[in-house]
C-alpha cells in the first residue's frame, strides 16, 4: 500500500512538472517577441551615443526592417530552454511548499504565500540564469545588428561556448544577483496574487474555478508582477548584457553600481523602462500559462492549482 501511495505520488510530481513545462513553453512562443521589444528599450540609452526617444513602434519596425519577422523571435530557444527548467521548478516548489504549511482546508495569508513564491523563484532562476544570460545576449546582438555590428554569437550554443571560454564557466552566472532579486519580485507578486486572487474570485462568487477566474486572476498577477520587478529587471538586463572589454574592465561593478548609475544618467524613470511591453507580455504570458497550466491538470487528473 506505502508503496502503491509513493508510485502515485512519483506519477503525480512527474506530471506536475511535464504539464507545467508545456504550459511555460506555449506561453513564452507566444509572447517572446514583446520580451525582445522590452529588452531593446531597457538597453536603450546605456550609450550615449543613443541620445534619440525610442518607442516600441520604432524598435519593431526596425528589428522588421534588418532581421524580418524572424528577428522577432531572436534568443528564443534559450528563452524556452530556461522555461524548461525555471518554471516548473518555481510552481512545482510553491505549490508543495504551500500545501506542506496548512491542512487541505485552510489558505495561507498573502504575505505568507508572496514569501513561499518569493523563494521558490530565486532557486528556479539560480538553476535558470545561464539560459537567460544567453538569452538576453542573442537579443542585444540583433540590435547590434542593426546598428552595421558584427554579432557576438551566431547561436545558443556558440553564446555558452564562447562565454565559457572568454569570462568561464563563472561568467554564465553574470547578473544573477539582480536575476535573483527581479526573480523573488516576480514570483511575490505572480504566483501570491494569482493564488489569492484566484480564492478571492472563486470564494466570493465571481466566478466558479474555470477559465473566467483564472483569466481575472492571471490579469491581477500580471500588473503586480510587472510593478515590482521593473527597476530589477531594467538592472538585471544590462548587468547579463555588459561583457567585459580586453583589459577584463566591465561597464558596471555590480548591481548596485549599475543602479546608480542609470539613476544618475538617465533619471529615476529609467527602471521602469520598458514597463508597458513588460506588462503586455506578462500580462499575455499569465494568461496563456495558467489557462492551459489549469486546463492540463483538468485533463491529466490532477486538482486543480
Amino acid at each position: 500500500m506505502k508503496a502503491q501511495v509513493f508510485n502515485d505520488g512519483r506519477k503525480a510530481h512527474t506530471t506536475k512538472i511535464a504539464v507545467t513545462a508545456m504550459s511555460a513553453v506555449a506561453a513564452e512562443t507566444a509572447t517572446f517577441p514583446v520580451d525582445l521589444i522590452k529588452t531593446r528599450l531597457q538597453l536603450h540609452g546605456e550609450s550615449l551615443v543613443s541620445s534619440r526617444r525610442i518607442s516600441a513602434v520604432r524598435v519593431v519596425a526596425e528589428i522588421l526592417r534588418n532581421d524580418g519577422i524572424l528577428g522577432l523571435y531572436k534568443g528564443l530557444s534559450p528563452a524556452i530552454i530556461r522555461h524548461m527548467f525555471y518554471t516548473p521548478i518555481r510552481i512545482v516548489n510553491y505549490e508543495f511548499l504551500r500545501n506542506s504549511l496548512v491542512p487541505a482546508d485552510h489558505t495561507l495569508s498573502l504575505s505568507s504565500n508572496a514569501i513561499i513564491g518569493g523563494i521558490s523563484g530565486v532557486i528556479a532562476q539560480v538553476v535558470a540564469s545561464p539560459a537567460d544570460l544567453v538569452k538576453v545576449r542573442m537579443q542585444a546582438d540583433s540590435r547590434m545588428a542593426s546598428q552595421g555590428l558584427q554579432p557576438r554569437y551566431c547561436g545558443p550554443f556558440d553564446a555558452f561556448n564562447k562565454i565559457i571560454r572568454t569570462e568561464g564557466v563563472r561568467g554564465l552566472w553574470k547578473g544573477v544577483l539582480p536575476n535573483v532579486q527581479r526573480a523573488f519580485l516576480v514570483n511575490m507578486g505572480e504566483l501570491a496574487c494569482y493564488d489569492h486572487a484566484k480564492r478571492f474570485v472563486i470564494n466570493n462568487n465571481i466566478a466558479n474555478d474555470n477559465i473566467y477566474a483564472h483569466t481575472l486572476s492571471s490579469i491581477m498577477s500580471g500588473l503586480s508582477a510587472t510593478t515590482l520587478s521593473c527597476p530589477a529587471d531594467v538592472i538585471k538586463t544590462r548587468m547579463m548584457n555588459q561583457a567585459a572589454d580586453k583589459q577584463g574592465n566591465c561597464k558596471y561593478r555590480n548591481s548596485y553600481d549599475c543602479l546608480v548609475k542609470t539613476v544618475r544618467v538617465e533619471g529615476l524613470k529609467a527602471l521602469w523602462k520598458g514597463f508597458f511591453p513588460t506588462w503586455a507580455r506578462l500580462g499575455p504570458w499569465q494568461f496563456v500559462f495558467w489557462v492551459s497550466y489549469e486546463k492540463f491538470r483538468q485533463i491529466t487528473g490532477l486538482s486543480s492549482f
